[in-house]
This record gives C-alpha cells, sequence and structure tokens, in this order.
C-alpha cells in the first residue's frame, strides 16, 4: 500500500561475490563466538554460568525499578530480577559468587529491609543454581537454535526447492551467527532471553526470505528467457518497497523497545534491532544468490 520506492533496477546479484566473501567473514566470527560461549570464556548469564536464586516475599507489592536501583546502590552486579507480582515477591538471581547462600541471602534481605521497611521483606526461599544446570541450559539453547533452522530448511524445501531451503537456511544461520558475534565482541551477556530474541530473528529472517522467494518463483515461470541472475533481480527490485516498509516498522517498534522498555528488555531489543538489519540483508544477498548457484545450469541460464 505505501510505495517508498518505485521502478528500482538495482543490480544486487552483480554484488553477490562482495557480499558473500564479507558474510564468510561474519559467519567465521559468529563460529568463534560461539565456540568461547560453549567453553564459558564469555560474559554468560546467571542461566549459563550458574549462580544464587533468592526469592524475597514482601507484604506489598514493589516496584522492580525499585528494587534494581536499591540493589545497584548496594553494589550489587550481574543480577536478573523476576517480577511474582500476584504474591508480592520478587525472585533474585545472581551470577556464581564466593558468598555462601546463607550469607549472601542476609545481604540482600538487609539493603531490600533498608529501603522498602515499610513493606518487611523476607527470604521466601533460596537456592544454587549449579555449573550442572548452567551446562544443560547452554546444550538446550543450541538444541533450540539448531532446530529451528533444521525446520526452516525443511519448511522452504517443501514449499519451493530445496535449493532455496538451502539459501534460507545458510541466510538464518548467518543472522543467528552474526548476533552471537556482536554480543561477544561488546561483551555483552549471553542469557535465555537474548536466544528468545535469536529464535525471533530467525522467524522475521525467514518470513522476509519467503516472500522474495514467492517472487522468484513467479518471476521463474513469467520470463522463462530471462537469465537467473536477471530473474532475481527482477524479483527483488519488485518487492523492494515491501521489504523497506516491513524491516522499517519492526526497526522502529524494536527501536522504541530499547530506548523505552527498561533494562530487562534492552538486550532483547538490541537483538532485535540488529536482527531486522541483518535479516534484510541476508535475504537479498545471501539467500538468493545461494538458491540462483545451486541451480542447475539449463535453458536461458546455461548460455549465461
Amino acid at each position: 500500500m505505501i510505495e517508498l520506492v518505485k521502478n528500482t533496477n538495482i543490480d544486487f546479484m552483480g554484488k553477490r561475490k562482495i557480499a558473500l566473501a564479507a558474510s564468510l567473514i561474519i559467519m567465521l566470527l559468529g563460529i568463534f563466538a560461539i565456540i568461547q560461549i560453549g567453553l564459558g570464556n564469555a560474559n554468560l548469564g546467571v542461566d549459563f554460568a550458574g549462580g544464587t536464586a533468592v526469592q524475597i516475599k514482601f507484604t506489598k507489592s514493589v516496584l522492580l525499578h525499585d528494587v534494581r536501583l536499591a540493589l545497584e546502590g548496594a553494589g550489587l552486579r550481574d543480577f536478573d530480577l523476576q517480577d511474582l507480582a500476584a504474591e508480592n515477591k520478587v525472585l533474585i538471581r545472581v551470577k556464581k559468587q564466593d558468598e555462601k547462600v546463607g550469607n549472601f541471602s542476609e545481604k540482600i534481605t538487609a539493603v531490600l529491609a533498608e529501603k522498602f521497611a515499610d513493606k518487611q521483606p523476607v527470604v521466601d526461599s533460596t537456592s544454587d543454581i549449579g555449573p550442572k544446570v548452567g551446562a544443560k541450559l547452554r546444550n538446550d539453547a543450541f538444541w533450540a537454535v539448531i532446530m529451528s533452522v533444521i525446520g526452516i530448511l525443511g519448511y522452504i524445501a517443501w514449499r519451493f526447492q530445496f535449493r532455496f531451503g538451502v539459501g534460507a537456511t545458510i541466510a538464518t544461520m548467518h543472522d543467528v551467527l552474526f548476533v552471537f558475534a556482536v554480543f561477544y565482541l561488546l561483551g555483552k551477556e549471553i542469557n535465555l532471553i537474548v536466544i528468545s530474541a535469536l529464535l525471533t530473528i530467525a522467524g522475521y529472517s525467514l518470513t522476509d526470505t519467503v516472500v522474495i522467494f514467492d517472487r522468484i518463483r513467479e518471476n521463474i515461470k513469467r520470463y522463462v528467457k530471462d537469465p537467473m541472475d536477471v530473474v532475481i533481480n527482477k524479483s527483488i527490485n519488485e518487492v523492494l518497497s515491501r521489504t523497506i516498509v516491513t524491516s522499517l516498522t519492526v526497526f522502529i517498534s524494536s527501536l522504541a523497545l530499547y530506548l523505552f522498555g527498561g533494562e530487562v528488555i534492552h538486550d532483547f531489543a538490541l537483538a532485535m534491532l540488529l536482527g531486522v538489519i541483518v535479516g534484510t540483508y541476508s535475504s537479498v544477498f545471501i539467500a538468493s544468490p545461494i538458491a540462483m548457484m545451486l541451480r542447475k545450469q539449463t535453458g536461458a541460464v546455461a548460455k549465461k
């Protein structure tokens, strides 16, 4: 309905070699980041690194923001908060530290009792998140991403052709590896929220790719005498306005979450911002060229 650009004639496929070379570097960085994360040589969250979980009960409801400020003011770092509003409870999870669980929970209670004296905070429960639990969660997160990629391959191969499935799968892996690489290089915390963002990015990238593949499939039948790169360029240019509008809409929404959503979803929003940009790029410069290169050289294409 809204056409930001009209009648474009950009030679996307002419730039595919440069794009694929740059993407190969990105994927290698991403693989390196995943190896480091798997070895524990990264800024892992409580879910993956292990730590201490302390559940605090209040007599009245409290705001997570106020609890966060109180704990940060006491010098506490690397913790996650979860609001159990129905029971007036707050779950505080802190990365692995040297203190015993009992001493640590007493310290937290003392800080909150001073700040929220009228709400009488008490320790409801404490527990350790051991290294085995963290390792299991890392493995589960890894397989969740792998299974989503396999699912994408199967879906695209069934809906289109196997070569399209390979292109979409590599493009999705490229997007996930890119976000992993950026978070690792920036020292951002890797936790389950970031993994959920990666799975969301995979879904977005797939949706964007399917739109382009749909148009390519239509144009292959319409322009049977044209070389494949011409057909793909024509297809991408025809849906370019739609791609820009969709990506811009998701980007603005993610930017609003990043700026105003609060610290809890800050990293999720950052991953989404990166994912929208790289997902749009990969649909054009990764998925489509790979599908083209895997096409059998027959007919007009063979004469190119």
